[in-house]
């Protein structure tokens, strides 16, 4: 279950169990963002781990050139085609966010949706701090949005069961080893998948170190998407805006 990422983030079905994180998600987050940073002086956007691209299409849509990638090809491939049926030219390409390889620097650069604490050790998670801040031009943003570890702990859905037409999504949450994990049991009709995810929990104070330590400087935390100040207790995210 060491690299979970790759067989889970490639399947069909992924997207049909995260379908609650829907186009209204991302056109807050975006709008929250566009807030707090100077639109005339971003022209590039990276998109990091883009999943199959929500906000990197929103980002094209109000002109600004977009490069972004993910591990998954499968989500890549969906990107791709929402990307071209709406008539926008991203720069999309296949990588690992701890294989970073780029020949410029960009104005804006994002980490949306919790792609971050994948991996095993605090090293290579922070990786992407460092290199976030080596391919952002100076005085461009980064913008993190991770969950909140404490709303986490004190509203986890132990097991949940989802039906459609013809699949059942079993996912059970748990937390070990200072990691929150899912166990996915997908029936379908005899055809049964199981994949799996688990995740670094990191406090807020560790994720601004981390930040701070790759050279950013905290510019405003929020706790959720429409933009409402982090509280310990009670808000589903941390979502963090930095400057170089």
């Amino acid at each position: 279950m060491a690299e979970w990422f790759k067989d889970w983030f490639a399947a069909d079905e992924y997207l049909e169990v995260y379908r609650h994180r829907n186009e209204e998600d991302a056109r807050k987050l975006f709008e929250l963002i566009l807030k707090n940073i100077d639109t005339s002086k971003v022209k590039s956007v990276l998109d990091i781990a883009c999943g199959a691209g929500r906000h990197s299409i929103f980002f094209a849509q109000n002109g600004f050139h977009v490069t972004a990638f993910d591990l998954s090809f499968n989500l890549l491939r969906i990107a791709k085609h929402k990307a071209e049926k709406n008539g926008l030219d991203i720069g999309f390409f296949n990588a690992d966010v701890r294989n970073i390889t780029l020949k410029k620097k960009f104005d804006l650069i994002i980490n949306l949706f919790t792609s971050f604490g994948y991996f095993d050790t605090d090293e290579e998670n922070f990786l992407l701090f460092k290199d976030a801040h080596f391919f952002l031009e100076k005085g461009g943003h980064f913008v993190f949005d991770y969950f909140n570890i404490e709303y986490l702990k004190r509203n986890l859905v132990a097991e949940s069961v989802e039906k459609t037409d013809s699949k059942t999504f079993v996912q059970q949450r748990f937390i070990e080893d200072n990691r929150v994990k899912k166990n996915i049991f997908i029936h379908n009709g005899g055809k049964d998948k199981v994949y799996y995810e688990s995740v670094k929990l990191y406090r807020k104070e560790e994720v601004i170190t981390g930040l701070e330590d790759a050279g950013f400087c905290i510019t405003k935390i929020y706790g959720d998407y429409t933009g409402n100040d982090f509280e310990l207790k009670s808000s589903p995210r941390l979502i963090i805006i930095a400057k170089k």
